[in-house]
């Protein structure tokens, strides 16, 4: 098991700035952190990879789509571009030598059109979602699709969706995620949903139902700790929570002060997952 957190807690690109957060992280005891991929920079990126070597740490990475690059468009030019910005975030995650890619690959966040999605939409995404597992491979990145809740996304809510479409997708590097604030929203059944998940769960989000410090909500955690054992998860968990410090982040509606700190929040929640998963 390995124990992340999410650099979106600080900011929307990591740079030379941000290595002494690196290093603090790392004396923590995580094991990795999660990159937000939003942009291209590859000389950014390679320095970046340099530090983590020298610090011993590892790394994942979350991406979007956007309207422009909507995997379920029906604008063939559109879809084509998906297919591309996925393959440069794959390219920039393998440069800073991360195995995971995970987010909400499937469709423009944030992007609504007053229905439920359509089988058309459904057969787009499977489309460009398989024009990309070879890259991936090439690449020894996977794929790892998240599912939203219906105040943030339209086409895919709920794990048995999910794991639908992975097993539509049949590649072996476009698995599936798995995140607690999330399935908190959505789920009918905590244990359900990872085991409809669990042979093709590829990443888990810590994330707690306010999204502040994991442990100090409505989450249900003993019981998603113990089907994530039963179900012999044994990979990445991280750490996914926000606060108001990031004006590119105002969609995520965060309006209050969270935690007393990041750093302190960092703290509580690398303890908070370790014994959690422990105890399970």
């Amino acid at each position: 098991m390995k124990l992340g957190i999410n650099m979106l807690l600080w900011t929307t690109q990591v740079g030379e700035e941000h290595f002494p957060l690196l290093a603090e992280l790392k004396a923590m005891g995580y094991d990795g952190v999660e990159f937000p991929l939003f942009a291209p920079d590859d000389a950014r990126y390679k320095r970046v990879r340099t530090e983590l070597d020298n610090l011993g740490l590892e790394c994942t990475a979350v991406s979007i789509a956007t309207r422009e690059t909507n995997p379920i468009s029906p604008d063939p030019a559109v879809r084509r571009a998906a297919i591309d910005a996925i393959k440069q975030t794959i390219h920039t995650l393998h440069l800073l030598g991360g195995k995971v890619l995970c987010g909400p690959l499937h469709s423009a966040l944030g992007h609504f059109v007053g229905r439920s999605r359509t089988e058309e939409e459904w057969g787009w995404c499977v489309e460009t979602l398989q024009a990309v597992g070879d890259f991936a491979a090439q690449a020894n990145v996977t794929l790892a699709i998240e599912a939203l809740n219906r105040f943030e996304c339209y086409f895919l809510n709920i794990a048995e969706d999910t794991r639908r479409l992975v097993d539509a997708i049949a590649h072996p590097h476009i698995r599936a995620m798995y995140d607690t604030f999330h399935a908190n929203i959505e789920e009918r059944s905590i244990g359900a949903a990872v085991a409809t998940l669990a042979p093709v769960l590829a990443h888990v989000h810590i994330s707690e139902n306010h999204r502040g410090t994991p442990g100090e909500g409505l989450v249900r955690w003993p019981e998603t700790f113990a089907a994530l054992k039963a179900n012999h998860y044994d990979s990445w968990l991280t750490i996914e929570a926000f606060g108001r410090s990031l004006p590119d982040l105002a969609a995520m509606c965060i309006w209050r002060n969270l935690y007393e700190s990041e750093m302190s929040l960092a703290s509580q929640g690398f303890h908070f997952m370790r014994t959690g998963w422990n105890t399970a």
